[in-house]
């Protein structure tokens, strides 16, 4: 990758878009990491904005980088005492603590509002009604207040002030990857849609990378799409069999897209082991976006446990998200009771770097976590993808595609679902060595084509640094 302006980068204010603002998903924190670290390899004296719901959690993961709430007075302010702080002990420490605040202000934040609300009612004046920390972040669609402007410059001023003012004095705007841009997460498909039409209304550079499209079909979340998105000067997705396409659809320029692959693949090749390992991974993503009846739960559970007793193998449980909804440990870790000699969970709030250390010694990867298969793939493991929805056909499918080969996709609703469960990782187990070398040169390969895509991007801001000088 280049160097950059000579001036480091003095002066450039770099914002990021991250997907999953409690950075309690490790692929999710796994690209965020990858995007700071090329971000500074390019302009390490640029300041780097993440978007969060907690600075101090940013700060552990990432001293130096500046955590920017959605209602953030000052967002690219200097760190605050407890920041700094954060930064010295990391996110061992920091995390729950930071995870404990989140929560309570969860349960708080609605009881506040509906106080307020009914102060409101009853005719309070305003001073009467009470302050209510951290109300920006509420999205008051159905609780009987006066609609919100259709305009997406009012809506983001009024909702998320505190984005809306680093977006005017940011420098260059990164939609980091994710899967997030989908009918099956319309609040955040459209908080970052509206963010990226703001930035571009504001004449600041912006672009997408490393992203997940679809599936696509609500007629509000399309259109919305079609506006943001054709104004895109640069959007690199994670996969070529459905993003390409549904982007044309909505308007976007062909010359616009590129393939990468997933940024995350650069951490995951990174703790690449010398040989094979012996191991069995497994994770079970059970969530409203991924439901899995109890019946079929208790399926990977057997199937995985006869594998690892057949070939005798350690059974691995693996977490690769610890959000509210979607917690894979209270579903993963009680697959590998009863098998012989398993391996215990990382503890909680770890480094990415440190669950694709612990895939590494694995053979085979049986998952329902995206992130996970690409924490595996990248390493020459092959995977067996579980997975109840299209949303997760085309997330699995896409990545299969990108590697050519290496994923067995395996549905809950089959009705042989445990035999083809365990016929599939008896042959992904013995074609694992013959499918190892493949797969690690296709990770290089779009590991590569991102680097580019990244240089493309930084080339970007620097033309406009340079055309506005």
């Amino acid at each position: 990758m280049g160097t950059g302006l000579p001036c480091g980068g003095s002066g450039h204010r770099v914002l990021i878009e991250n997907s999953e603002y409690w950075l309690r998903n490790y692929g999710d924190v796994a690209m965020l990491e990858v995007t700071v670290r090329r971000v500074r390899a390019r302009w390490p004296l640029a300041r780097i904005g993440i978007m969060t719901e907690s600075p101090a959690l940013v700060a552990a993961y990432f001293p130096g980088a500046v955590g920017i709430t959605v209602g953030d007075r000052d967002p690219w302010g200097e760190p605050r005492l407890n920041e700094r702080v954060a930064a010295a002990l990391g996110p061992a420490v920091v995390g729950p603590v930071a995870i404990a605040w989140l929560r309570a202000r969860a349960w708080l934040l609605p009881k506040a509002i509906r106080l307020r609300d009914q102060l409101r009612d009853r005719g309070a004046s305003p001073a009467a009604e009470p302050d209510v920390p951290g109300s920006e972040n509420a999205v008051p669609l159905s609780d009987g207040t006066a609609p919100l402007p259709e305009d997406a410059a009012l809506r983001i001023e009024r909702r998320h002030p505190g984005a809306a003012r680093a977006v005017r004095e940011a420098s260059l705007v990164i939609g980091l990857g994710g899967g997030y841009l989908t009918d099956a997460d319309i609040p955040q498909a459209g908080r970052v849609l509206d963010l990226l039409e703001y930035a571009s209304d504001a004449g600041i550079p912006v672009a997408l990378v490393g992203q997940g499209i679809g599936p696509l079909r609500d007629p509000e979340l399309t259109a919305q799409a079609s506006r943001a998105l054709t104004r895109l000067p640069l959007i690199a997705l994670r996969e070529r069999r459905r993003g390409p396409e549904l982007l044309e659809s909505l308007g976007v320029s062909p010359g616009a897209v590129t393939v990468t692959g997933d940024d995350a693949i650069e951490l995951a090749r990174d703790a690449r082991a010398g040989e094979l390992g012996g191991d069995i991974g497994v994770c079970l993503r059970v969530a409203k976006y991924s439901p899995v009846a109890r019946l079929a739960q208790d399926g990977v559970g057997i199937a995985v446990r006869a594998a690892a007793a057949e070939f005798g193998a350690r059974l691995v449980p693996l977490i690769i998200a610890e959000t509210p909804g979607s917690p894979d440990r209270a579903t993963t870790v009680p697959l590998v009771r009863g098998s012989a000699n398993p391996v215990a969970p990382l503890d909680r709030f770890v480094r990415p770097a440190d669950v694709a250390a612990q895939l590494s010694r694995c053979r085979v990867l049986v998952t329902g976590a995206y992130h996970l298969a690409v924490f595996a793939l990248s390493q020459g493991i092959p995977v067996v993808a579980l997975t109840s929805t299209e949303y997760y056909d085309d997330k699995f499918l896409g990545l299969d595609d990108m590697f050519k080969g290496g994923v067995r996709l395996i549905h809950f609703d089959d009705p042989e679902f445990g035999e083809r469960l365990r016929a599939a990782i008896a042959d992904a187990w013995e074609d694992a060595p013959a499918l190892r070398d493949t797969l690690c040169a296709r990770a290089d390969e779009q590991v590569a084509s991102s680097q580019q895509v990244y240089d493309r991007l930084f080339e970007l801001l620097e033309r406009t640094h340079i055309e506005h000088a």
